[in-house]
């Protein structure tokens, strides 16, 4: 069972560097993904919201945060990524887990998530937990964006 702990300052190297060796690997780092890893206080929890971290022993081998959407009661799950040397162990969906029962937990009504048809194992994924699809609106913040997907807690 892995540990899933919350952000300290000391992992901000560890959320940077799992979500660009992610977006390398499948996409490509945009601005806005630079800006955003690149401050994760800044922009994440300074704003109320919270980062996790997958932490067996003393190693980080994944992340997960959970990003307030400006004037609304919803906020984005984003930032997931697992360490190549972790991936198919499940990392990711109890990181999943861990955002959904802290939602609950905390009243947050609403989770989106902003992903790519090209990610068909995640998307599985995302829908298994009960993610359903929804309009992406024409301002989406990710290039790579063409889905995004909701659950109304």
């Amino acid at each position: 069972m892995h540990t899933i702990i919350p952000f300290k300052n000391q992992y901000a190297k560890d959320f940077y560097t799992l979500n660009m060796e992610w977006l390398k690997t499948f996409f490509f780092v945009e601005p806005y993904d630079e800006e955003v890893l690149s401050n994760p206080e800044k922009y994440i929890i300074n704003k109320g919201g919270h980062i996790f971290f997958a932490k067996p022993n003393n190693t980080i081998i994944g992340t997960v945060a959970l990003m307030p959407i400006e004037n609304s009661d919803r906020f984005e799950l984003t930032k997931m990524a697992v360490s190549p040397n972790y991936r198919g162990q499940k990392i990711g969906q109890k990181l999943m887990q861990h955002c959904i029962d802290f939602a609950k937990h905390n009243n947050i009504p609403k989770l989106i998530i902003y992903s790519s048809r090209k990610l068909e194992n995640a998307i599985y994924i995302y829908k298994k937990y009960g993610f359903k699809e929804i309009p992406v609106e024409p301002n989406c913040p990710y290039k790579r964006c063409n889905i995004k997907l909701e659950l109304v807690l």
